[in-house]
């Protein structure tokens, strides 16, 4: 194993209209934060050379509310309409302007992804000659489940920029699985927040955290 050197810089995408939660879902209340700035606190606290935001949806209402990290910028996906992999091509180009040899992509609406996890997924990266690196938790049946945050090398980021539709970087890793390195992970995945449900869960583990309750 060939170990690389370099900086990583972040990807941080919350520019869907979250249509199922009804409500822009960055700015729901969470510990006293916005959600979206959970991810962005994270990122702040890595080892990340920089931060990208990307938004879409009520872009100016969204960057008003956050407490940016100071080596953080926002860039704003016109497209965002068209799926996920708009956002994901918006936040590559912004990183591909500077001298970082990866991106680390994470999604705004998976507050329980903290530094840490990130850091392990940089260091991965850097360790290894893979050209992605990602986290894999195990569902109770055993079943291998990937999620986020993934660790983008350079040399992908002109096939993520020609992804089209709601599709992000996995489909790269289903056509070529030998490109990503796995990472595995202990415990439970961190939760998406798509519904109400989904917040609901999050809200009350949180208050639970405040209170001594876990």
């Amino acid at each position: 194993m060939s170990g690389r050197a370099g900086p990583v810089a972040g990807i941080v995408l919350a520019a869907g209209g979250s249509r199922r939660m009804g409500r822009p879902k960055q700015l729901l209340p969470l510990a006293g934060r916005p959600l979206l700035q959970h991810a962005l606190d994270a990122a702040a606290a890595s080892t990340l050379a920089e931060i990208v935001l990307v938004l879409g949806h009520e872009a100016a209402a969204v960057a008003a509310a956050l407490d940016l990290p100071a080596r953080a910028r926002v860039v704003v996906n016109d497209a965002w309409t068209a799926g996920q992999s708009t956002s994901l091509a918006c936040g590559v180009g912004a990183v591909a302007a500077g001298d970082g040899i990866a991106a680390a992509v994470m999604l705004g609406d998976q507050p329980g992804v903290g530094c840490a996890l990130v850091d392990a997924m940089v260091a991965a990266f850097l360790a290894t000659d893979a050209a992605a690196v990602r986290p894999v938790w195990r569902d109770a049946d055993g079943a291998p489940r990937p999620g986020h945050p993934v660790v983008l090398g350079r040399a992908l980021f002109a096939e993520v920029a020609e992804l089209a539709g709601d599709q992000g970087a996995r489909v790269l890793f289903t056509r070529r699985p030998e490109r990503v390195r796995e990472i595995a992970v202990a415990g439970p995945p961190p939760s998406d927040v798509d519904d109400q449900d989904d917040y609901r869960r999050v809200a009350d583990a949180a208050r639970a955290r405040q209170t001594g309750g876990l």
